[in-house]
């Protein structure tokens, strides 16, 4: 077998490199490539400067598998003695410095652990942990330096909880373009959390924020209100976090109402939490004759779960207008219903109320952040948990930072 044409082609060399043989080693399962160089001449990496080569150091690379085979390119590699940064290794135009696979290989390893786990991505590609590992690493490390200072106009904030206890991580997310993406992981959910990211753009990054979508964490605020100019008409409180208050708030109330049922030796509402949580459109068919013999027998959860779902019509308004109309009427039915859970929902929405009907402006919510956070945690199940924070972070950004993490393939 000697196709070293083909091998030529295959590899995308010019010269002064070539293919000078090729050896099937059908026993250890591997074709084995063996390129040369004609040049005597190389440039520093570091510098350019034209000197002679100093010696050679053989070196092997896994490509691409021939067919069943493991492909393994070996080459004399030459080194270069620099007065000012040393003794060098010129770069190889099949794969990156410091690197045992070609770029090719490369690309493809990173694509495989992409979709999968880094066992399976061992199975699939034949190699052991440390190496795809180190594939990984590398692949983010190149996605983090070519990481442009790019325009950032539409941000989401949210934390997550991680590891055991009371631990959290403050998420920022992009959601400029069809596509979300994790922008930076932060210790803890305070509000030097969310300083350290503010203090990592440029003051014309800042300047073209036009919405941050958050929950009502005052940390969260106050950092925003700080760091981007005219943040207070940039805020938006995310609707999910306002109907999270709501739901509790019905929840309270059925939790009374229970207790003093029981009290009198009536279980009508035993067993129903689940239900008042339901969307109308969202509750399962097999529940929806005793749901609607709940709300007709005008229980206190009844009316509180009525009010709540009127809330989640006021999302649909058309302007901000017509919000503020919406809204005020549906005040007046929440405090109608004299239930202080409800009533105390109700002055908590009028309190930020100012960035709540920002959303009619901006239209922004922290549904992409909630979909980042799901695909978090699948990380998360998948690798087992991570006892290394750093680990973690880095795998978050390889997976959800929208990085470049492919090699640049030589042509």
């Amino acid at each position: 077998m000697n196709d070293t044409k083909l091998y030529e082609q295959i590899l995308g060399l010019q010269p002064p490199w070539s293919v000078q043989s090729v050896a099937l080693k059908k026993a250890e399962g591997i074709i084995e490539v063996e390129v040369v160089c004609a040049e005597t001449l190389w440039g520093c990496p570091e510098c350019s400067q034209r000197m002679h080569r100093h010696d050679t150091e053989r070196r092997r690379w896994r490509h691409l598998d021939s067919c069943q085979f493991k492909t393994i390119v070996v080459a004399d590699v030459p080194r270069v003695k620099c007065p000012e940064h040393g003794t060098r290794m010129v770069k190889v135009p099949w794969a990156e410095p410091r690197s045992r696979f070609t770029a090719w290989f490369e690309r493809l390893a990173v694509d495989v652990l992409q979709e999968c786990s880094i066992a399976a991505a061992c199975e699939q590609l034949r190699i052991s942990w440390d190496e795809a590992d180190g594939i990984k690493q590398r692949a983010i490390d190149r996605g983090l330096a070519r990481r442009q200072a790019e325009p950032l106009r539409r941000l989401c904030i949210d934390e997550k909880a991680v590891g055991w206890g009371h631990q959290y991580v403050t998420i920022v997310s992009c959601a400029d373009g069809p596509k979300a993406r994790v922008l930076a992981i932060e210790d803890d959910r305070e509000g030097r959390s969310l300083n350290r990211f503010w203090r990592s753009l440029s003051k014309a990054q800042l300047a073209g924020i036009q919405t941050v979508a958050m929950d009502m964490w005052e940390a969260y605020v106050n950092s925003t209100l700080r760091y981007v100019p005219g943040a207070a008409q940039k805020i938006v409180y995310d609707n999910f976090h306002v109907a999270k208050h709501m739901n509790h708030a019905v929840d309270e109330v059925r939790r009374s109402e229970h207790a003093l049922l029981q009290a009198k030796d009536d279980a009508t509402l035993k067993g129903t939490r689940q239900l008042w949580l339901y969307g109308l459109e969202n509750l399962p068919r097999k529940w929806a004759s005793r749901f609607k013999a709940l709300r007709e027998s005008a229980t206190k959860t009844a009316r509180a779960w009525k009010v709540k779902e009127l809330l989640r019509s006021f999302w649909k308004c058309q302007d901000e207008d017509d919000a503020t109309a919406y809204f005020r009427q549906w005040c007046r039915e929440a405090m109608a219903t004299r239930l202080e859970p409800v009533k105390k929902v109700v002055r908590m929405l009028k309190t930020h109320w100012d960035n709540i009907i920002t959303y009619f402006r901006h239209h922004l919510c922290n549904a992409a952040a909630e979909g980042l956070n799901s695909r978090i945690q699948q990380l998360i199940q998948k690798a087992c948990g991570y006892r290394n924070r750093d680990r973690f972070k880095r795998d978050v950004l390889f997976h959800l930072g929208g990085l470049d993490l492919h090699p640049v393939i030589a042509q």
